[in-house]
């Protein structure tokens, strides 16, 4: 079995998400995009690449909900890409 820690802390931090299944650990930032408020995307790699480095953690994943009006459903907008934090861990970012 596993675990699924939430508000987990690193540090004086903490990190949204942290699965443990055996010899795997995967740390997850989530984020909400909300209206006239900037794409959190780049805070959420930063705050990631710090909890990835604590964590010693090679790469992450990063959720971004947009709650912005006007968009399409979000089974049309969701999105999957990679991404690099200002410390060079690897994370893939979700948009939906």
């Amino acid at each position: 079995g596993g675990t699924l820690e939430r508000e987990y802390a690193i540090g004086s931090d903490r990190m949204d998400l942290c699965l443990r299944y055996g010899d795997v650990t995967l740390a997850m930032e989530l984020k909400v995009w909300r209206e006239g408020r900037p794409d959190p995307l780049k805070t959420g790699l930063e705050q990631l690449g710090g909890y990835l480095a604590g964590l010693g953690v090679a790469r992450g994943w990063l959720v971004i909900f947009d709650h912005r009006q006007g968009l399409p459903p979000i089974a049309e907008r969701t999105t999957t890409e990679l991404a690099m934090t200002p410390n060079n861990h690897p994370v893939v970012v979700i948009r939906g």
